[in-house]
């Protein structure tokens, strides 16, 4: 498992040049590999790139990135009362469209952040509509719908 998510993630990074400097990608993608790690030693483990192992990625994933988003919003919220370097929105929109939309979601209700830019909003649902259709395309490309 630790193989296959390391190499899907890495992948992600190599095809979206923007990944490689947003650090809130990285400290989703060492969640990731660091429960893959511990579940592959401690649990079961899969075959490569077996569907099942997609999928356990997909979880591992969705839960990885949201707290990294989460996490990002209230990062990004503490520098806007500071006055000091802001997230990027592009950064922010990345990890949306990655799978962090309720992450998003919980940051902008519970920190108050980025919830009245209207350009912003519009943005964020467009992400949550691209993940919709990146998730029918990745499971009508498993076989699984």
């Amino acid at each position: 498992m630790v193989i296959t998510f390391t190499t899907i993630l890495l992948g992600l990074a190599a095809l979206i040049l923007p990944l490689r400097q947003n650090r809130f990608y990285l400290l989703s993608s060492a969640m990731v590999i660091g429960s893959a790690y511990y579940f592959e030693h401690n649990c079961f483990r899969t075959s490569l790139f077996a569907p099942k192992t997609f999928l356990l990625f997909l979880v591992f994933h969705l839960v990885a990135i949201n707290i990294s988003t989460f996490i990002a919003y209230g990062v990004d919220k503490r520098a806007a009362k500071q006055g000091q370097w802001r997230i990027s929105e592009r950064d922010l929109h990345m990890l949306e469209f990655l799978g962090g939309w309720i992450g998003a979601f919980f940051g902008q209700k519970c920190f108050h952040h980025k919830t009245s830019k209207k350009s912003y909003q519009a943005t964020y649902k467009f992400m949550i509509v691209l993940e919709f259709a990146a998730i029918w395309y990745i499971l009508k490309f498993l076989n699984l719908i």
